[in-house]
């Protein structure tokens, strides 16, 4: 497995990661996740250039990707999206050191994202990476504003929570 910014040869590629990684969501209890719209491959073309997009390859060829976006005060972690097939092997794992040495390298004090608290792959992941949750009420506005986002595309924001990764 190599970890590596994604180049736009990879673009292609990234919707049906998104959508087999979706399928982990069954039968959990955000099984609704399973069923959600991904974003289209146009989505990412911009993004590349820019190295907002890390990829975990095998032989060249993707099968998990981080999609990422730098602030003042972090560098945020928008999405993780391992195929099905290849979850539970490190991809994961190797995705979200990728982002944090990415974010040391800006010289950003921190790596944030939003997340499920209750699926084991998703707030426990994170927490046993270091990202300890950050309440509602201490979140800064950039990150306080992100439930009503959530919630404005279908998100359970009961079950989601504020993460953050001290670097």
């Amino acid at each position: 497995m190599e970890i590596r910014l994604a180049r736009l040869s990879d673009i292609a590629l990234l919707p049906e990661i998104e959508r087999s990684a979706g399928r982990a969501f069954l039968g959990s209890s955000q099984a609704a996740v399973s069923s959600d719209t991904v974003s289209p491959a146009s989505y990412y073309r911009p993004l590349i250039p820019e190295g907002r997009v890390w990829v975990a390859t095998e032989d060249g060829k993707p099968f998990g990707f981080a999609c990422v976006e730098a602030f003042e005060d972090a560098l945020h972690l928008w999405e993780v999206a391992v195929r099905l097939d290849a979850q539970k092997r490190g991809a994961g794992r190797a995705l979200v050191m990728a982002v944090a040495a990415d974010a040391r390298a800006r010289r950003l004090p921190a790596v944030t994202l939003t997340t499920f608290r209750d699926i084991a792959w998703n707030g426990p992941f994170y927490a046993g990476l270091g990202f300890v949750e950050v309440p509602q009420a201490q979140a800064n506005p950039r990150l306080a504003a992100l439930p009503a986002h959530e919630a404005a595309l279908g998100l359970d924001v009961a079950n989601r929570c504020i993460m953050r990764l001290a670097l």
